[in-house]
């Protein structure tokens, strides 16, 4: 438990019909007290008034004492809510901090929600993202880590890395018996049945990522290809400029959109091509810049210049998974939509004019990152996560090929080891003072 009381605004910053104060600590009932000249009793309600230090009324509403640990920080909780205006919700938290609470820190409610064990470190993370969700299968996804579920299947992997540890340990001790215990065991097929496992979670964490983070598609081609018309098909707005002008777009255009649940961060970027003009020579060297850091490279090309297309590319510096090939303009030569998959960049066919076969770069694009917006298994992750899970993985496999080459047991021991380390990592097990902090410091004050 924490000696000091903390206190914060946990209500949006503006006006509004009620604000919020949320205390947390041992001097919460005390301040309370005095705030209100009433004593308050455990999860009741209390309609009463607040007073400055000269017994002159701030403000009228609502008091709630939670009683620790029964409480989301586990400690002593007073919920205030007063007016919603910004002026008296200040004179309510100056009060607060003069009868002995201090400001609190971003997210240093949930911070303390971790450290006394009300939450574990994913729980922690999913509050946030539920408070930062841009879709409602995001949120329904924040609400599954929330609830345990990513936590849940973490901590069942690290019972099972436990017991094999438990016993390869044990093994090594035994060395020098006729029995050989770690091929005799069935170890190899447990640290099999593991890896698959923990492959299953990872690409589910992966497409949890893509809930949070969305995925970023830079669109770039020639001048005039259709790259604007293309992101205003994709907003359903007039983003850009479209003109029969060649060059109208000059600088970086980003926006944001959903596709049906899958958050995108598309960029229109300038038109690549030799100019001497000092401000498309810009544009067109932060189009390049988009390039390297884009999940998906869209190349808008005229259809009816295939035979160009592998020049403008190699002016291109992106790798080929992340490469596809737009063909634009179909109804100038009455050619059917289609998809075409191919190792050098898989290419699509249509017409943003008339937006045949807009579903089909749509849909591709869902399954090419493997979004699924049925798929209700998936909770919600960050790349953190999917970096832990990742060397999880590559340490678990190592064990497993150091186990078939029937290296010493001390190896795979290691290995395993290892694997619980990273897994630890991911629920606040096995954590530095340097990640929480950067965890909880992104929060927003008053959580």
């Amino acid at each position: 438990m924490f000696e000091d009381t903390i206190a914060a605004i946990a209500t949006p910053f503006g006006k509004g019909g009620v604000a919020i104060i949320r205390i947390s600590g041992p001097q919460s009932s005390d301040i309370a007290q005095q705030l209100s000249s009433r004593k308050p009793q455990n999860r009741k309600a209390l309609f009463t008034s607040f007073y400055d230090a000269s017994n002159h009324i701030i403000d009228s509403g609502i008091c709630i004492y939670f009683k620790g640990p029964n409480s989301y920080t586990g400690e002593d909780i007073v919920e205030v809510q007063g007016h919603g205006g910004i002026v008296v919700i200040n004179m309510l938290l100056k009060r607060i901090i003069a009868l002995g609470a201090r400001i609190a820190k971003p997210g240093e409610f949930t911070e303390r929600a971790f450290l006394n064990n009300k939450l574990d470190l994913t729980q922690a993370e999913a509050v946030a993202d539920i408070i930062e969700s841009t879709t409602e299968h995001s949120v329904r996804s924040a609400q599954r880590s929330l609830q345990g579920t990513f936590s849940k299947l973490i901590h069942e992997l690290i019972g099972e890395l436990t017991e094999l540890r438990i016993y390869v340990e044990a093994a090594i001790d035994f060395v020098d018996e006729e029995i050989d215990f770690l091929n005799e065991g069935g170890i190899e097929q447990r640290i099999k049945l593991l890896s698959e496992k923990l492959t299953l979670i990872l690409s589910n964490a992966k497409t949890g990522q893509l809930l949070r983070d969305g995925i970023s598609v830079v669109l770039v081609g020639k001048p005039n290809a259709g790259k604007s018309s293309l992101l205003n098909c994709l907003t359903g707005e007039e983003t850009a400029i479209v003109t029969d002008v060649a060059g109208t777009t000059r600088d970086v255009l980003k926006e944001y959109i959903q596709l049906d649940g899958l958050p995108l961060h598309i960029i229109d970027t300038a038109g690549i091509h030799d100019s001497n003009n000092l401000i498309e020579q810009e544009g067109i060297r932060r189009a390049h810049k988009e390039i390297q850091y884009a999940d998906k490279v869209l190349i808008i090309h005229d259809v009816r210049d295939q035979h160009g297309i592998n020049e403008f590319i190699s002016q291109l510096d992106s790798d080929n998974d992340k490469r596809v090939i737009i063909f634009n303009k179909i109804d100038l030569i009455n050619q059917p939509a289609k998809v075409v998959y191919s190792k050098d960049g898989d290419q699509i066919f249509l017409s943003i004019k008339t937006g045949e076969g807009f579903d089909l770069l749509t849909d591709y694009l869902k399954k090419s990152v493997g979004y699924d917006e049925n798929q209700e298994a998936v909770f919600i992750a960050r790349q953190r996560h999917v970096n832990a899970l990742s060397e999880a993985l590559i340490a678990i496999n190592n064990g497993l090929i150091q186990l078939q080459q029937n290296q010493a047991g001390e190896i795979v021991a290691e290995e395993l080891r290892l694997a619980q380390n990273h897994l630890g990592e991911i629920t606040g097990k096995i954590s530095s003072d340097d990640l929480l902090g950067k965890i909880f410091s992104n929060f927003c004050i008053g959580k």
